[in-house]
């Protein structure tokens, strides 16, 4: 404990482990505390079975129809990959791949009037698909040529559009599309959660549906893939890369003091001995005199024995219930993993609904997502509360991560990762920079 660390990281969420994990194969000399025991902060998977109940307060233990506790690792916080996304990026130029196994999530789908649809993402799934009308297919199928052919720096693909200035509302405009067809293409393909999207320039748009097109053309099923085990593996799998280039680790840290002098942040007390530092990252728990509340997210992990109706049966899935179809502000989302990815036991299913807090009866807002879900054997629910940081790391040289939204995707878990990269060295993130040498000296032989 008692030396200079370049970087010390608190908590083992995975905006922590993967900074962590970049700063290691970057030469700094990191040390890595958690106050938990185990891996993954907010995002860990939580297994046996058994933890999952008494951290709900459940009392009595599960059911002998729920199988062996120890074949559950449920997540905390339901999130999928996107095939062609930042993180699938960030995992594969790491190679942290090597320790980690996917599947494809096997559906996407969308709340219409009461019903799910599947989500037609390719233009030949377009054409048959029931969410529209003979016309609106072909205007839609217009819209995703245009799409798939933009490119900001070629003006003979952009139609007319100004990329910088068209607002997406009279993108829609363009191709004649209906209210319902915006609902979906900016919900479950752009993947926005309100609809201010609507009067801002159109680039990021656009560039969202595509990077859907992208990620579902690599394997087909849908644009998104889930690990193995559950997304606790995620941060162990970057703290394995950051141990590789002599990152140091230690669960079970009590943190008594983040010492800061002369505004500038110093050093870590633990267990009475001081480490040493240069920066500092971490979670808002450890700093909340440095955070903000900025809102809240509510979640409930629902443990079933049955897939969802109408989804084909799938093993794995992602529901997208539109704020407009629900009149809300805040779309309301279901991720559905099962046994199929070793985080259920035999015949069980595990849906996690999650949305943005909008009322003072936060459970009542889940309703059209719990009735879609039933029968329902087991309901854990839990409110959070979102903080982004106050203190950006400037002067104290604390750099503190943002809480996970209701999003199902970690896009902006790795815009934070970006974001938070560029405070702490002055330049931009660039995914070039994370390789790892060819001969990692640390051996990784197995």
């Amino acid at each position: 404990m008692n030396e200079e660390y370049d970087v010390i990281v608190l908590g083992t969420g995975l905006t922590e482990c993967i900074l962590s994990g970049i700063m290691s194969v970057k030469g700094k000399k990191v040390l890595h505390m958690d106050r938990n025991s185990y891996y993954g902060g907010e995002s860990a998977s939580i297994t046996p079975l058994e933890d999952l109940y008494k951290r709900f307060n459940i009392p009595g233990t599960p059911p002998e129809s729920m199988g062996k506790g120890r074949d559950w690792n449920v997540d905390l916080i339901p999130k999928f990959l996107m095939a062609n996304g930042q993180l699938v990026r960030m995992l594969l130029i790491t190679e942290v791949t090597r320790y980690l196994d996917f599947k494809v999530v096997e559906g996407s789908y969308v709340y219409k009037k009461g019903s799910i649809y599947k989500v037609p993402s390719t233009e030949t799934e377009a054409l048959a698909s029931s969410l529209m009308g003979l016309f609106e297919k072909r205007r839609f199928k217009k819209f995703l040529g245009f799409v798939s052919n933009f490119d900001q720096n070629d003006p003979k693909t952009l139609d007319g559009v100004d990329p910088n200035k068209t607002t997406m509302r009279d993108v829609y405009k363009k191709f004649d599309l209906g209210q319902d067809v915006i609902d979906f293409t900016g919900h479950s393909l752009a993947l926005y959660r309100t609809d201010e999207y609507l009067d801002e320039p159109c680039l990021d748009s656009v560039n969202r549906i595509k990077l859907y097109s992208e990620s579902l053309a690599r394997y087909g099923k849908s644009p998104y893939l889930y690990p193995l085990y559950g997304l606790g593996e995620l941060p162990q799998g970057f703290a394995r890369l950051s141990a590789i280039y002599g990152g140091i680790y230690m669960l079970n840290k009590p943190i008594e003091e983040i010492i800061v002098e002369d505004g500038k942040v110093v050093g870590v007390k633990s267990e009475g001995e001081i480490a040493r530092c240069k920066q500092l990252i971490c979670d808002p728990s450890y700093m909340m005199d440095r955070a903000n509340k900025v809102g809240q997210v509510i979640r409930a992990i629902c443990v079933m024995s049955h897939p969802i109706k109408n989804t084909n049966d799938v093993n794995s899935c992602q529901i997208i219930i539109p704020q407009n179809q629900v009149n809300r502000k805040h779309d309301i989302y279901v991720c559905m993993v099962s046994c199929a990815h070793n985080v259920a036991a035999k015949g069980k299913y595990v849906a996690i609904i999650s949305t943005t807090v909008e009322t003072n009866e936060p459970e009542k807002e889940l309703k059209p997502a719990l009735d879609l879900l039933e029968p329902i054997e087991q309901k854990f629910v839990s409110t959070s509360d979102l903080y982004a940081p106050t203190d950006m790391g400037t002067d104290s040289q604390i750099f503190i991560s943002r809480s996970y939204d209701a999003t199902t995707h970690f896009e902006t878990t790795c815009d934070d990762i970006k974001d938070i990269f560029k405070r702490m060295t002055g330049t931009d993130f660039d995914f070039g920079d994370i390789n790892r040498k060819q001969n990692d000296i640390f051996g990784d032989a197995e």
